[in-house]
C-alpha cells in the first residue's frame, strides 16, 4: 500500500522535516549514480510543479558567456573611422550581409551572418567585474540590498538560469538548466555572485556540470589557446577537460541500483548526508527519476562521452576547451536540456587590459569563431536553429580609448559597462539584423539602448515563459520574472 502523505496547503514547506528512511535510500541510489549530493538540490526543483508555459520560439537556449568583458571595438562594433587610439590595430570585414562589418579574425562568423543578429547598444552602469556578472547574469540592472563584491549571498537576484531550471518544465526527465563547463571562480579562489539561486534559495541553483579544471594562472581554450595576459602562449598538461562521470560503481547492475535492499550498507552514508539536507519527500521520487534518466538515456551518454564523438566533429569545433564546451551544449538541448550556460573561459579570460591585440588574435577570436560557426552549422543542418537561441555577450564591453596599464608593455582597454555588443541567433531571430546603434566611438547607445533586462525578458518569451508569470522567494514573497519587454526588432 502507498505511504499516505501529509495533507499540506500549496506551496507550504517544512525546513527542518527530516526525510524518511525510504526517502534517504532512494537518495543513496542517486548517488551511486555517479551524481554527489551537490546535484540532488537542482534535481529537486525540476519535480515541482510550475506554470505550463505559453509556447515560446524555441525551445532551449544556449547562453554564451564571456567572462572578463569582450571588446566591442575588437567584435562586432568596429569603428574603422575612429582615430587609432580609439579604432585600434584590426580591420573590420564586410559579413554576407550588406552593410553589416565584423572583425577580421571572425571571419567564419562573417560568412554566417544571415544566421545572426546584433545588438550594438546594451547598456548598464557598472564597471566592476563581479557586479558585471552579477547583471548580465541575472539580467537585474539594481544590484540587490546588501550585496557583496566577494561573495554570493543568499540575497542576491537569481540567475537567469536558476529561474529556468524553477520555471521551465523539465523534457525526458533531464534537468530544465544545466552550467558547464566550471563556475566562474575569481583567480584568487572567490566565487563570482549572479550564478546562482540567491532569493530562490539554495534549492534552486542551476545544476552545475563542472568539467575545466581551476586554473587561476591560465587562461583560454587550453590546451591549443591557453595563454597568460602578460605573457602570451603557455602550455600546462596538467589541464584536462573531463566530462562527468555517469557510469555505475564496477559491479553493479542497473538492476541492483534499484534494489534498496542489496545496497543498503554502500549508501549509508549518501542516505545520512541527504537526510541532513533535504527538504520534503514528497517530490523527490521525480528528481530521482531524472538521476536514473541520465544513467539509463544512450543519447544522454552520448553527449558527455566527447570520446565517442567523430575525428572530423571534433576538428569543426576545435579540440579545446571552447568546442568542447559548446559541442556539449548542443547535445544537451538535443536530448532536451532546457537552457545550458556556457562559460567560454574561466574568470578574467577575456579582460584584456593588456596586450590586448595579439591575445586576441592569437589567443581568443579564432576558437571562438570556429566554435561558435561549427554550432550554428550543426543545428541549422538538424533543423533545430529556429528552436534554439544563441545567446552571446559579457559582463561589460571595453573602453573606447585604447591604454596601458603602468605595469604592462602592451596596450590594451579597460572595463567599460556603458556599451557593449550582444551576439543573438536562432529562435526565431531574423538573420543580418542589427539593433540599436553605439556613437562615433563606441562608448555609448547612439539608438535604441537596451538593458540587460530586456535580454533576459528575451530569452523567458523564447522559452515560452508568459509576462504574468512569478516566482516566489524564500519568504514567499512574488516577484514578477520580466522586469522589461523582449528586444523589439529581433523577430
Amino acid at each position: 500500500m502507498p505511504e499516505p502523505k501529509p495533507n499540506r496547503r500549496e506551496g507550504e514547506t517544512h525546513p527542518g522535516r527530516r526525510v524518511t528512511r525510504r526517502c534517504a535510500i532512494q537518495a543513496g541510489a542517486v548517488g551511486l549514480l555517479g551524481l554527489g549530493i551537490d546535484h540532488l538540490a537542482a534535481l529537486k526543483a525540476i519535480a515541482e510543479p510550475t506554470s505550463p508555459p505559453t509556447g515560446g520560439r524555441a525551445k532551449s537556449v544556449i547562453y554564451i558567456f564571456l567572462s572578463g568583458g569582450l571588446a566591442q571595438h575588437e567584435s562586432f562594433d568596429m569603428k574603422p573611422g575612429a582615430p587609432l587610439e580609439i579604432r585600434g590595430e584590426f580591420r573590420p570585414i564586410p559579413t554576407r550581409t550588406p552593410g553589416i562589418q565584423i572583425c577580421e579574425h571572425l571571419p567564419e562568423l562573417a560568412r554566417r551572418s544571415p544566421q545572426w543578429a546584433l545588438v550594438r547598444s546594451l547598456t548598464h552602469p557598472s564597471n566592476d567585474h563581479s557586479a558585471g556578472h552579477h547583471i548580465m547574469l541575472t539580467g537585474r540592472t539594481e544590484l540587490p540590498v546588501g550585496f557583496d563584491s566577494n561573495k554570493p549571498k543568499p540575497s542576491d537576484w537569481p540567475s537567469i538560469a536558476s529561474l529556468a531550471a524553477a520555471l521551465v518544465p523539465p523534457r525526458n526527465n533531464l534537468p530544465p538548466a544545466i552550467v558547464l563547463p566550471d563556475k566562474i571562480v575569481h583567480n584568487t579562489g572567490r566565487v563570482l555572485p549572479g550564478q546562482f539561486g540567491g532569493l530562490l534559495g539554495r534549492q534552486r541553483d542551476p545544476w552545475f556540470l563542472e568539467m575545466s579544471p581551476y586554473h587561476p594562472l591560465h587562461y583560454g581554450a587550453f590546451p591549443e589557446f591557453l595563454f597568460h595576459h602578460a605573457t602570451g602562449s603557455v602550455q600546462d598538461s596538467s589541464l584536462r577537460f573531463q566530462a562527468p562521470h555517469l557510469a555505475l560503481p564496477q559491479g553493479l547492475s542497473f538492476e541492483r541500483v534499484m534494489d534498496r535492499i542489496t545496497l543498503r550498507n554502500e549508501i549509508e552514508r549518501q542516505s545520512r548526508a541527504f537526510s541532513e539536507t533535504a527538504g520534503v519527500e514528497e517530490s523527490f521520487d521525480k528528481y530521482r527519476a531524472a538521476a536514473v534518466s541520465l544513467l539509463s538515456n544512450n543519447r544522454v551518454h552520448d553527449a558527455f562521452n566527447l570520446d565517442r564523438a567523430d575525428p572530423k566533429l571534433l576538428d569543426r569545433y576545435g579540440r579545446n576547451s571552447f568546442g568542447w564546451s559548446l559541442l556539449m551544449a548542443r547535445r544537451l538541448v538535443e536530448v532536451g536540456v532546457g537552457l545550458v550556460q556556457v562559460n567560454l573561459g574561466n574568470d578574467e579570460t577575456w579582460d584584456t587590459h593588456e596586450a590586448a591585440f595579439p591575445n586576441l588574435k592569437n589567443h581568443l577570436l579564432p576558437p571562438l569563431d570556429k566554435a561558435v560557426s561549427a554550432l550554428l552549422d550543426d543545428l541549422e543542418a538538424s533543423g533545430q536553429l529556429d528552436e534554439t537561441l544563441l545567446v552571446m555577450g559579457s559582463e561589460f564591453g571595453r573602453t573606447p580609448r585604447i591604454s596601458t596599464l603602468p605595469s604592462a608593455t602592451l596596450p590594451g582597454r579597460d572595463h567599460w559597462g556603458a556599451c557593449q555588443s550582444v551576439f543573438l541567433a536562432g529562435g526565431g531571430v531574423r538573420g543580418g539584423t542589427v539593433i540599436g546603434s553605439s556613437d562615433a566611438i563606441g562608448a555609448y547607445p547612439n539608438s535604441d539602448a537596451q538593458r540587460p533586462e530586456n535580454l533576459a525578458a528575451t530569452i523567458y518569451e523564447a522559452l515560452g515563459l508568459p509576462r504574468s508569470m512569478t516566482w516566489a522567494d524564500t519568504t514567499g514573497r512574488p516577484h514578477f520574472l520580466y522586469n522589461a519587454d523582449p528586444i523589439k526588432g529581433l523577430t
